[in-house]
Protein backbone atom coordinates (compact mmCIF):
# COMPACT_ATOMS: atom_id res chain seq x y z
CA UNK A 1 0.00 0.00 0.00
CA UNK A 2 1.36 3.42 -0.93
CA UNK A 3 0.95 6.62 0.99
CA UNK A 4 -1.10 9.46 -0.40
CA UNK A 5 1.11 12.12 -1.93
CA UNK A 6 1.21 15.41 -0.06
CA UNK A 7 1.53 18.73 -1.85
CA UNK A 8 3.48 21.29 0.09
CA UNK A 9 3.85 24.99 -0.55
CA UNK A 10 7.31 26.48 -0.94
CA UNK A 11 7.14 28.02 2.53
CA UNK A 12 6.32 24.62 4.06
CA UNK A 13 9.25 23.01 2.26
CA UNK A 14 11.67 25.65 3.56
CA UNK A 15 10.32 25.15 7.08
CA UNK A 16 10.82 21.37 6.84
CA UNK A 17 14.37 21.86 5.58
CA UNK A 18 15.07 24.20 8.49
CA UNK A 19 13.68 21.59 10.92
CA UNK A 20 15.65 18.74 9.38
CA UNK A 21 19.09 20.38 9.24
CA UNK A 22 19.54 20.63 13.05
CA UNK A 23 18.28 17.07 13.53
CA UNK A 24 20.91 15.78 11.12
CA UNK A 25 23.57 17.96 12.76
CA UNK A 26 22.81 16.56 16.22
CA UNK A 27 23.52 13.04 15.03
CA UNK A 28 20.11 11.61 14.20
CA UNK A 29 20.19 9.20 11.31
CA UNK A 30 18.85 10.29 7.96
CA UNK A 31 16.19 7.59 8.11
CA UNK A 32 14.88 8.95 11.43
CA UNK A 33 14.80 12.52 10.14
CA UNK A 34 13.09 11.60 6.88
CA UNK A 35 10.53 9.47 8.72
CA UNK A 36 9.79 12.31 11.15
CA UNK A 37 9.37 14.79 8.28
CA UNK A 38 7.36 12.19 6.31
CA UNK A 39 9.51 12.48 3.17
CA UNK A 40 11.89 10.27 1.23
CA UNK A 41 15.62 10.73 0.78
CA UNK A 42 15.20 11.70 -2.87
CA UNK A 43 12.62 14.33 -1.89
CA UNK A 44 15.03 15.72 0.73
CA UNK A 45 17.84 15.95 -1.81
CA UNK A 46 15.63 17.58 -4.44
CA UNK A 47 14.25 20.11 -1.95
CA UNK A 48 17.69 20.84 -0.54
CA UNK A 49 19.03 21.47 -4.03
CA UNK A 50 16.12 23.73 -4.97
CA UNK A 51 15.38 25.53 -1.69
CA UNK A 52 18.51 25.07 0.41
CA UNK A 53 19.50 28.27 2.19
CA UNK A 54 16.26 30.01 1.29
CA UNK A 55 14.09 31.77 3.85
CA UNK A 56 10.34 31.35 4.09
CA UNK A 57 9.56 34.83 2.75
CA UNK A 58 11.92 34.25 -0.18
CA UNK A 59 10.12 31.01 -1.00
CA UNK A 60 6.78 32.81 -0.89
CA UNK A 61 8.11 35.49 -3.25
CA UNK A 62 9.42 32.78 -5.58
CA UNK A 63 5.96 31.23 -5.78
CA UNK A 64 4.39 34.64 -6.47
CA UNK A 65 6.87 35.22 -9.28
CA UNK A 66 6.14 31.80 -10.76
CA UNK A 67 2.40 32.54 -10.81
CA UNK A 68 2.98 35.97 -12.37
CA UNK A 69 5.33 34.47 -14.95
CA UNK A 70 2.70 31.88 -15.93
CA UNK A 71 0.06 34.62 -16.29
CA UNK A 72 2.39 36.67 -18.51
CA UNK A 73 3.16 33.65 -20.69
CA UNK A 74 -0.57 33.08 -21.21
CA UNK A 75 -1.06 36.74 -22.12
CA UNK A 76 1.79 36.55 -24.63
CA UNK A 77 0.35 33.40 -26.19
CA UNK A 78 -3.04 35.10 -26.59
CA UNK A 79 -1.41 38.16 -28.16
CA UNK A 80 0.56 36.02 -30.60
CA UNK A 81 -2.62 34.17 -31.57
CA UNK A 82 -4.45 37.47 -32.14
CA UNK A 83 -1.54 38.72 -34.24
CA UNK A 84 -1.59 35.56 -36.36
CA UNK A 85 -5.35 35.84 -36.89
CA UNK A 86 -5.05 39.48 -38.00
CA UNK A 87 -2.15 38.66 -40.31
CA UNK A 88 -4.13 35.85 -41.94
CA UNK A 89 -7.16 38.13 -42.34
CA UNK A 90 -5.05 40.84 -43.99
CA UNK A 91 -3.57 38.35 -46.46
CA UNK A 92 -7.06 37.17 -47.41
CA UNK A 93 -6.18 33.48 -47.03
CA UNK A 94 -9.20 32.49 -44.98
Amino acid sequence: MTKKRKRRRHEQIVKLLQEGQPMLATGKSEAEVFQRLEITESTWQRWNKQFGGMKSDEAKRLRELEVENQRLKEMLAEAELDKRILKTALEGNY
